[in-house]
Formats: structure tokens, sequence, C-alpha cells
């Protein structure tokens, strides 16, 4: 009896334990975490190439870099385990595979992130899983140097995919970044320059507080569509989503704060129409503002864009920044911020800056990054399709 109640009290204990360890580890409760180890190479290339690369379907590149929290610096030595369905949507096996991961199927792999953070996957497109509806997708598994155990991120799926719904996307966690891939063709091969922002939406992720204003979504998440008024500018008295129409190539989203000056802004929106017209197709510039505090502000911004001559820039904007008609508040603008430029690529946040004054520095920081993150493939086509 009293060996009973012992062992019984041991098997709570230890049952605490192991939820309590979960509730606190990086990441959270990870299902077949073990399953990263199985096969795993002493020594982690930062490219890897899967037997799908050889065979039969799409050819697929995934490459870009592993990024530390700030969404900036480089993380080197950072590990990304990933596995896929094969071009039937199975997890199919291999007899020369290590069967403790035959349920991960034999398109598998891993990349080691090197000294600047970069990392290239080489593999086959999957399919979706035969009769569900879920989208085609990858699965990363994240292993860094500092922390013990490994975290899931976002499954990476496909933005051409007609099975990622608006509902789907807007479903997603972000963990380590949104996790949709935009695919442009070389050849016949499909490329997705991709990041991963390191603990970003992880729980229990160790990070510093900080106490500087927040305001926009964080890099490496995507921007969300919105459709403001178009006061001025190409798409004048419409209400064109610029994500939806420009997101492609580059984008640089000026919102203006409660407290913004007139001057102030003419000053950015001066330079930043010279940064379109140097770099032409290859990027769209948006100023946005509300209308809540103010009245005539449509016909200011007529004003501004006629007496700066703005030929490139568009001059928009919404009720408010919490408005839901236009979808703005999803992009979690703070109008207590004087100002927050939000830069996106293939319409996922890339740079983000709050309360900059237009100074040379600043103007010479903005055309830095855009110069930095422009990439090898701007000038690639996405797919066609039928």
């Amino acid at each position: 009896m009293v060996k009973s109640v012992i062992l019984s009290f041991l098997v709570f204990f230890s049952t605490l334990s192991c939820m309590a360890f979960q509730s606190s580890q990086v990441g959270g409760p990870f299902e077949n975490a073990e399953f990263m180890y199985f096969g795993m190479p002493e020594n982690i290339a930062s490219s890897d190439t899967t037997l799908g690369w050889f065979g039969e379907g799409q050819k697929l590149v995934i490459t870009g870099k592993i990024l530390k929290a700030d969404g900036r610096t480089p993380a080197p030595n950072v590990i990304v385990y990933y596995y896929h369905t094969d071009t039937e949507g199975y997890y199919s096996s291999r007899t020369d595979m290590d069967q403790r991961a035959a349920r991960h199927g034999h398109l598998r792999g891993w990349v080691k992130s090197d000294a600047d953070g970069n990392y290239s996957i080489y593999t086959v497109r999957p399919a979706a899983y035969p009769k569900r509806s879920d989208p085609a997708h990858i699965h990363p598994t994240i292993l860094e140097p500092q922390i013990n155990t490994p975290y899931y991120t976002d499954a990476l799926v496909f933005d051409d995919d007609i099975l990622l719904t608006t509902a789907k996307r807007k479903a997603m966690d972000n963990r380590a970044g949104s996790g949709i891939l935009r695919v442009l063709m070389k050849g016949n091969i499909q490329i997705a320059e991709h990041n991963f922002i390191l603990g970003l939406n992880i729980p229990n992720y160790p990070t510093t507080k900080s106490d500087s204003i927040k305001s926009g979504r964080a890099i490496g998440e995507d921007v969300f569509s919105f459709t403001p008024y178009h006061a001025w500018g190409p798409d004048q008295g419409t209400t064109t989503c610029p994500i939806c129409k420009y997101g492609r190539y580059q984008g640089v989203l000026y919102f203006a704060g409660d407290n913004t000056d007139s001057a102030e802004v003419k000053a950015w929106l001066q330079f930043l129409e010279r940064e379109s017209f140097k770099r032409e197709q290859y990027l769209k510039v948006f100023f946005t503002c509300t209308t809540e505090r103010q009245e005539g502000v449509n016909a200011k911004l007529v004003q501004i864009g006629r007496s700066l001559g703005l030929r490139k820039v568009s001059l928009t904007t919404v009720a408010s920044y919490s408005d839901r008609a236009s979808e703005i508040y999803l992009n979690e603008i703070n109008p207590s911020a004087r100002n927050t430029f939000i830069i996106y690529k293939h319409s996922n946040v890339v740079a983000k800056f709050i309360e900059l004054s237009p100074t040379e520095n600043n103007f010479k920081l903005i055309s830095e990054t855009l110069d930095n993150i422009k990439g090898d493939y701007m000038h690639l086509a996405p797919p066609k399709h039928k």
C-alpha cells in the first residue's frame, strides 16, 4: 500500500516536472522534436540538396539569411532542419535513410548558416496532401548554438498556391517570420528568398526589454493589404491597395503620426521622390496620414503634391490607424509615433524605422537599406499560371 502511494506520487511529480519544462522551454511543446537529430551529419554546410532536385518535378531553391532578433544582424552557425512531401503529396521514405525519421520522408536535410547568416536549400517543390485542403508546405526546425532545444517555425507555404486562402494567411503565427514564399523563375527553376528572424513570435524566447516606441509589424512579417484613399499620385481618386498592386518589388510605406510637422513631411517626400526616380519600377513609395483630427486633409495633400511636383510618390489617407473599413489596423501603426517607415520587399517587412528626422544621415540610411536588401533576383519574373 505504501509503495503504491509512493509510486503514484513519483509518477505525478514526474508528470508535473515534464509539464513545467514544456511550458517554459523555448518554442513551447514540440512533438517529434528529436527527429531532427536522426541522421544529422556531423558537418553541416550552408547549402543542402535533396534527392528531389535530381528527379522529376519543379526544381526549387530557397535561399536567404538567418538573422538575429533585431532583423538586421546575421546569425552564424544556426542549424535549420527541414522536411517536406514529394511531388505526390506523400512523405515517402527510402530504405537507405534513417528509419527512425521515416515519418518525415526522404526529402529532408540540414543547413547551417555561414558567417554572414546565409543558407540555401535545393529541392523539389512539394505537393499538397491528397484530398485535403492544407496548402503545400515545408516544415523547418531551428536549433541555435546558445539554446539547448530546437523550435519549429511557421511552415513554408507558397503565395501562388490556391489552397492558401486569405483566412489561412491571417491565421499564421509568423514564428520566425512569415512563412509565405514568393517564387520567381530563373529558367526552369523556381527561386524563393526567405529570411528567418530568430525568436520572432517564439514563446519563451530570451529577450531584452526595450523602452523604445513600437509601431508597425515586425521585420520578417508580411505587410497586410489595406485600401487608403489616394489623394495624389498614379492611382489618384481610388482606394487601390498598395501591397496588392505594388507588392512585387521594393516599397516604402511612410506613415505620419499625430504630431508630424508639415515641413518635415515635405522634406521626406522630396527625398523619396528622388529615390523613386533613381530606382524606377523597382520602388514604390506611399505616404499615409489620417483624416480624423483635421478637415480638408485630402485637399491639402493635393496642394502638397502639386507644389512639390510629385510624380512618383503617392499621397494617401485613412480615417485612422485603427480603421477597420480600410483594414489599416492590421498593420499596427502607432499614431503616437511621429513617423513610421516600413520598407517591404515581396510584401514582406525587411526594414523598419520609427521617428526619423529628415537629415542627410537618415536619407543615406534609407538609401543604403534599399541597396542592401535588393538582392540578386529582383529582375526575375514570377511563374505564369494557366
